[in-house]
């Protein structure tokens, strides 16, 4: 697997990914601001290697040396494979290169996976959003991973 910046031709395939995670998906405008926003987005595919095909994608924001992630999505037909563990694994040791000091995110108190996975990779609880989700309405669990 590579990860690399997402660009326009990734789209069919991100969006496609998107639409089957998310119960409120990104409309296809969002992913392409995020790509043209390169003063402080960036937005990764995971790209396997041999087919090229676009396995999973991760977009943060880096403002001075605070980290937040907006979105991570593995295709349905690679997930329970280790590639969103492998995305943020690359992710932190990128960041913690750059001088990042810490990475912020949000997910839905549901989502007991996604849960699993930040806690493997060191997150914390820091916070609830009430009300952050919709359809269906949600508390979002604020999660960080302090870099330094």
């Amino acid at each position: 697997m590579t990860l690399r910046r997402m660009t326009a031709p990734d789209l069919p395939e991100v969006l496609a990914i998107e639409r089957v995670s998310f119960p409120n998906p990104w409309p296809e405008s969002t992913f392409r601001g995020e790509i043209q926003n390169t003063g402080i987005s960036s937005p990764l595919v995971a790209v396997e290697e041999g087919t090229g095909r676009v396995v999973g994608y991760l977009i943060y924001w880096k403002i001075v040396d605070e980290v937040q992630v907006n979105n991570i999505a593995v295709r349905p037909d690679a997930r329970r494979r280790g590639v969103a563990e492998a995305i943020f694994r690359d992710v932190i040791a990128k960041l913690r290169a750059e001088g990042a000091r810490l990475i912020s995110l949000e997910v839905r108190i549901s989502n007991a996976a996604a849960r699993r996975l930040y806690e493997k990779l060191g997150f914390e609880a820091w916070g609830i959003r009430k009300g952050y989700y919709s359809n269906p309405e949600e508390d979002g669990l604020v999660l960080g991973l302090n870099l330094a």
